[in-house]
């Protein structure tokens, strides 16, 4: 007899495919965006690749531990990163509305007139990234998957401490930018 499928981990594939959709729909908005401003991404030889096989592996390992080890659906952990989860999306759906078309998946040469202090920049240098991190952390523990959580997180960390310098090393190019943002916080308000 053939187990049936809890409804949990529907939901769950589901969520794990509609982020996987969402980031394909963000590189290819950010494709036609480089090709419009006819500019060249900043070389990132390792750390691009290594971004993308972070999301992949965001869309793919949670799914795979929660079925290879038979994870259990815990409500109440659900539901903590489910909040988690609403906050980084709203967080990430800020972000993207005030920086607007300026916004890339991949570093371009920054113009003056593209840098914005509103919305979540008027408190943090990096939004985006934190949303990125919450994540990170709370989609694969909406099943419990803490294994994928744990491995996703670290590899994340390694990931943004160098994005995080290289792209700050092109916006440090604008006054506009040091004027303004040098002293924000990267990713937490009031600390770090």
């Amino acid at each position: 007899m053939k187990t049936p499928v809890e409804p949990a981990l529907i939901v769950f594939s589901g969520l794990l495919l509609a982020t996987g959709i969402m980031r394909l729909i963000e590189a290819i908005v950010s494709a036609h965006r480089i090709r419009a401003r006819r500019d060249i991404p900043i070389a990132e030889p390792w750390l691009f690749p290594m971004m993308a096989l972070l999301h992949v592996g965001l869309v793919v390992a949670p799914l795979l531990e929660v079925l290879w080890f038979e994870r259990p659906f815990v409500p109440a952990l659900a539901v903590a990163a489910g909040t988690v989860l609403v906050l980084a999306t709203a967080l990430r759906v800020w972000t993207l509305r005030t920086i607007g078309r300026a916004w890339n998946v991949r570093i371009l040469r920054p113009r003056p007139e593209a840098v914005v202090t509103t919305g979540p920049y008027a408190w943090i240098r990096h939004p985006n990234y934190l949303a990125v991190i919450l994540e990170v952390v709370s989609l694969p523990l909406l099943h419990t998957a803490w294994i994928a959580a744990l491995a996703l997180t670290m590899l994340n960390a390694v990931v943004l401490y160098q994005r995080i310098r290289v792209e700050e090393a092109e916006l440090r190019s604008l006054s506009v930018w040091r004027e303004t943002m040098a002293n924000r916080p990267r990713l937490v308000p009031y600390l770090f």
